[in-house]
């Protein structure tokens, strides 16, 4: 049955995709981020759906009558030369063909990322997006806070087999990611059972983050519960509320949570702990010697053998920065920061913007939201491989989409303004008969 339902909204989805193109970029998301076929067990578990709405996505674009406009601006610039620079290491990589294989994989990714700013021209449509990727890390979220709950903590939170979050690190981080944009909608939708649907999602999501055992997610939560702390305006509060749920989370995790958590202060003796020291330390010298880096996938013996302090020991990167400076190189690894610091540039433009504008809150506070969704995936990203995983690319579209929404209803609301201004308090005459 399973089976036959996935494929069902497939099919209808596609169909709605040939009417409104925007739907392919929510099936799409669907697909990617919930692998909701990876829950089936018969012929739907390997089918090629996110293949197949992406050629209907495709061709709806080139035959629809729709504006296609690409938003243009330094921060798309750089990050198009950031996409062509990973091509341009992949025709050099050390094993051209398994990387050619990935960068495929990469150009899917960013193609309908790219799509996503084309097609989502409006606060409602990306609503909808937002929706789509809440619930579909949130089934594994919310379902994994439930699991520790009832465990009492005892036994690591998984992600879907087979998908760029499959492992505890990479849930966790992508758990993180999701809450604020789950704060987001319950300020946004005022029936009363998404408001108590999302306050039940949001601690569960965050119970299923530390259910995952991570040390980077941990880290990651420090890191947002400091931004908000600076950020708020009741301090006291709000460093009250922290301390307690502090001290929450330490009594009921079990032993087992806290020696894997005090291994942050011991990381010389934890074996996982110096095999990532090692395959950064990899990273800086393939770099250093490579101009291009030495391209996807060459986390390899042969490579390790180079350019390891301790060639026996290989691991994959386990940091977002260190897997780009060994794929791409310095210069790589300048434009892939360059995206995200362009975007929180650009996240400060609109809040700074939209503050004073209580017709734009929603705006305003999706911003603020979303700086939080990047320093949970900055921080945690630290210490875990989701370079390109989709999630971190779609938030940044996200910022160009909002950052062209507000400025449509700037000039909207300016321009009403200024109509204004041209009279003044004119006495309204009647018609002569």
């Amino acid at each position: 049955m399973r089976d036959i339902a996935i494929t069902l909204i497939v099919i209808y989805g596609c169909l709605s995709t040939l009417q409104r193109p925007y739907i392919g970029v929510l099936l799409w998301s669907w697909l990617g981020y919930m692998n909701p076929h990876r829950l089936s067990y018969g012929f739907a578990y390997s089918m090629p759906f996110a293949q197949i709405t992406a050629l209907v996505l495709m061709g709806t674009m080139v035959f629809s009558s729709q504006t296609k406009k690409l938003p243009i601006n330094t921060l798309t610039v750089i990050w198009m030369l950031f996409v062509l620079f990973m091509g341009l290491t992949t025709l050099f990589a050390y094993f051209p063909d398994s990387a050619q294989i990935q960068y495929v994989r990469v150009i899917k990714i960013q193609l309908i990322v790219f799509i996503t700013m084309m097609l989502i021209t409006d606060l409602t449509k990306l609503n909808h997006l937002i929706w789509v990727i809440v619930l579909s890390i949130g089934f594994y979220s919310v379902k994994g806070g439930f699991f520790t709950l009832m465990t009492g903590g005892s036994y690591r939170v998984w992600g879907p087999p087979e998908s760029f979050i499959e492992g505890n690190n990479e849930l966790a981080v992508a758990s993180l990611m999701v809450i604020p944009l789950m704060a987001y909608l319950y300020q946004v939708y005022p029936q009363w059972w998404l408001k108590k649907g999302l306050l039940v999602a949001m601690p569960l999501s965050f119970l299923a983050a530390i259910g995952t055992q991570s040390r980077g997610a941990l880290i990651a939560f420090a890191a947002v519960a400091v931004f908000f702390w600076l950020k708020s305006k009741k301090k006291l509060a709000l460093g009250l509320a922290m301390v307690l749920l502090s001290l929450g989370i330490v009594a009921f995790m079990p032993a087992s949570w806290h020696e894997r958590m005090d291994t942050i202060k011991t990381y010389e003796e934890d074996g996982s702990a110096m095999g990532r020291l090692n395959a950064w330390e990899y990273a800086i010298n393939a770099a250093s010697d490579n101009l291009l880096g030495v391209g996807f996938d060459a986390w390899d013996p042969l490579t390790f053998a180079l350019y390891a302090p301790n060639p026996k020991d290989i691991h994959v990167a386990h940091s977002i920065y260190f897997s780009v400076l060994a794929d791409h190189g310095w210069i790589g690894l300048l434009l892939f920061l360059l995206v995200f610091y362009l975007a929180w540039k650009k996240l400060k433009t609109v809040i700074k913007k939209t503050n004073e504008k209580p017709e734009l809150k929603e705006i305003n506070f999706l911003a603020k939201m979303l700086q939080v969704s990047f320093i949970a995936y900055l921080v945690g990203g630290a210490f875990l491989s989701l370079s390109y995983f989709d999630l971190p690319w779609h938030l940044v579209s996200f910022v160009i989409i909002l950052e062209t929404i507000m400025a449509k209803k700037l000039t909207t609301s300016d321009d009403g303004v200024f109509l204004n201004k041209q009279m003044p308090n004119q006495t309204r005459r009647n018609p002569t008969p």
